[in-house]
């Protein structure tokens, strides 16, 4: 068990303004801190707990001029309920086949992401990404951190991955860093499985909790994951119900919005 991690000697930088990558018109800034410290794992887990998230040897969150819209959210997945539709999407994706494996990184891997990539977000810095930084990104790092491979297991397709998470382990939960998948198969709502996935698995090893980084309401990459309920928001240094923050039309508006994912 993590002892309490005091961050009061950190330095914390900020970024400059830069256009949002998530709403149109907005500036983003970050304050991120270096995870190269005495307790690197203590460090991402107290930094997770106050909403930051992890690339590389680096966590970050939002710090914007007059914009609150990013907000860190988390599954209660000792909590979930799995409804009608999330259950349809668990049985689909039955036949693939998981394994975790250590945070080293594949040209095969990296061929996937650059097909997700050009497919979703085609417009994005990462799209521009070779194998070198999704090294960097996979194996940079001081902390408790794997990857899960999905793959099929019949058809023509048979022994092929499906789908990649990069998966923080943290004293709570799984902290999902980072998920790409086929993007030729949209019937199996290969986005939202993964999701589903980590949540059976954090219940597996007695975690409370799946962290999904930032939900932002109005964004089509990321307004989707108000649609995992029940979900924790991080709200004046506490986590709180997602639904007594935002209300129920903002879930409804996720759940559409996560048709796709």
């Amino acid at each position: 068990m993590s002892r309490p991690f005091s961050t009061s000697h950190l330095r914390f930088y900020l970024t400059a303004p830069a256009p949002c990558p998530y709403l149109p018109g907005r500036r983003e800034r970050k304050v991120f801190a270096s995870l190269e410290a005495a307790d690197p794992i203590g460090l991402n887990e107290a930094l997770a707990e106050a909403g930051f998230r992890r690339s590389q040897n680096i966590a970050y969150r939002p710090a914007c001029d007059a914009c609150a819209a990013c907000v860190s959210v988390r599954v209660a997945a000792d909590q979930m309920q799995f409804s009608r539709r999330w259950r349809k999407t668990l049985n689909r994706n039955a036949d693939l086949t998981r394994s975790l494996r250590p945070a080293e990184a594949t040209e095969e891997q990296f061929w996937l992401l650059k097909r997700y990539l050009l497919a979703r977000h085609g417009e994005g810095g990462m799209a521009e990404m070779n194998f070198l930084d999704y090294a960097a990104m996979v194996e940079e790092t001081e902390v408790r951190t794997h990857l899960v491979e999905y793959r099929y297991s019949d058809g023509p397709t048979k022994g092929e991955l499906a789908a990649v998470a990069l998966v923080d382990v943290l004293k709570d939960g799984l902290s999902l860093v980072y998920s790409f998948f086929d993007p030729s198969d949209q019937r199996r709502s290969l986005g939202a499985f993964t999701i589903l996935d980590h949540v059976l698995q954090a219940r597996a090893a007695g975690f409370a909790y799946v962290y999904l980084g930032f939900w932002v309401r109005g964004s089509t990459k990321m307004g989707y994951k108000a649609a995992f309920q029940p979900l924790e928001a991080l709200s004046g240094g506490a986590w709180r119900p997602f639904s007594d923050l935002f209300g129920e039309d903002a879930v409804l508006e996720a759940i559409q919005g996560s048709r796709a994912c």
